[in-house]
């Protein structure tokens, strides 16, 4: 007997109890249902929830692998055990050191995500009698890849209970909520442990065990350093651009994210207006901030001047914006649905995020809360949107008939 019909006589054998959900949502993830539409005024397509968070799976791996390689290199760096890497076929790139220690840290932060989301998820299908849900697969693989990497496994833990109950279930789960459950579970992070996530020992391994010591490890991110006027900033835009710096585990690799985001928008999961709306509302407001800094208008000593006088398309390479522009800011349940909302509610999260960039150097990295915030307007713009729309066909309704 093969494995599909055990799993199938074990999901009969349980049907109508409680646990039911249990065991119909194992045999879903790996099997199509049994029961599917052959007839009638049904749309049927090849593309359905589970293959679609597949999908988006498949373009955060790269991600993945490159942030469990970068939490071992920037740790072996900070420690001076290895010198700067040349590029991806340098030898300092391929060291397996770099893999295991940063597969020691980030791979716990992976576990505990799935395993404390899917539980809860669980729990509410077997007590509201519903089936389990397929939406926290990409939530459990975004939460590891936005958190710094020596953050405490029972925060993280704590976060995701908070982040999946009051972020998705209490609105009636997957495709009801507000809010991005990952954005939800990462506010929830920094406001409640806020040393935690941001300063300069969090975003290197090891870095708060050695704080205080003669050998402590600095590992500040090129947003901090900006953020406190650094008169000197330690990496180059190659490192940039490749990932070479310190930062949240997904977010450092630019040409990573630029690959999954062409892979999603081939594939039609992720919107390409959002992502470039996006893009172009954080280039706006960085060549407004440029323009008062050229103007004269605000000296270098004052506090908002590093990242001020950051060159706008810089703010591309440094910080979380790409990441979340196009893994984030897509999310189809919680951005705007219409074409032109869409443009508006991308275009408003690059502006936003840059403004809090530069306003908030206690917080220099503003793209998730702008995110957030435009969740909870996404409704509205897409209501005006409509409305006008409806307004226009009714004037040219009018002029037909005159």
């Amino acid at each position: 007997m093969g494995m599909k019909e055990s799993l199938h006589k074990l999901k009969m054998k349980y049907e109508g109890k409680k646990m039911a959900p249990a065991f119909n949502a194992l045999h879903t993830f790996l099997y199509a249902p049994n029961e599917t539409t052959h007839s009638g005024g049904h749309i049927r397509a090849v593309d359905d929830l589970k293959r679609t968070m597949n999908t988006v799976i498949i373009a955060l791996i790269p991600c993945l692998l490159f942030g469990i390689f970068n939490a071992g290199y920037q740790h072996y760096l900070a420690t001076g055990e290895i010198e700067a890497a040349q590029g991806f076929f340098s030898t300092n790139f391929w060291n397996l050191d770099n893999f295991s220690i940063g597969a020691w840290t980030v791979l716990p932060l992976v576990i505990v995500s799935y395993g404390v989301g899917l539980l809860v998820e669980f729990i509410f299908a077997v007590i509201k009698g519903h089936e389990v849900e397929e939406g926290y697969l990409v939530t459990g693989m975004l939460v590891p890849l936005i958190v710094p990497v020596d953050i405490p496994l029972w925060m993280l833990a704590v976060a995701v209970v908070f982040g999946v109950v009051i972020g998705k279930e209490v609105f009636g789960g997957t495709g009801m909520n507000i809010l991005n459950p990952a954005l939800t579970i990462r506010a929830f992070l920094f406001f409640a442990y806020p040393t935690w996530m941001s300063g300069d020992k969090v975003w290197v391994h090891q870095a708060v065990e050695r704080a205080g010591t003669p050998d402590a490890i600095s590992g500040e991110t090129i947003l901090g350093s900006y953020a406190q006027n650094a008169a000197t900033i330690n990496y180059d835009y190659t490192d940039m651009f490749l990932g070479f710096i310190p930062g949240s585990v997904g977010e450092t690799s630019k040409i990573l994210i630029i690959v999954g985001a062409l892979f999603l928008i081939f594939t039609k999961i992720g919107s390409w207006r959002i992502i470039l709306s996006t893009i172009v509302g954080a280039l706006a407001m960085g060549l407004i901030f440029n323009g008062v800094v050229d103007a004269g208008w605000i000296d270098d000593t004052s506090k908002f001047y590093g990242l001020m006088s950051v060159p706008f398309w810089q703010h591309l390479i440094i910080g979380s914006i790409l990441f979340g522009a196009v893994y984030m800011a897509t999310d189809p349940v919680t951005a705007s649905q219409t074409n032109k909302g869409k443009y508006i509610y991308g275009f408003l999260i690059g502006f936003i995020s840059i403004m809090i960039r530069v306003f908030n150097p206690a917080y220099p990295e503003g793209v998730f809360l702008a995110i957030l915030l435009m969740n909870v307007f996404a409704p509205t713009i897409d209501h005006y949107v409509v409305q006008g729309n409806v307004k226009r066909r009714m004037k040219r309704l009018k002029l037909k008939t005159a």
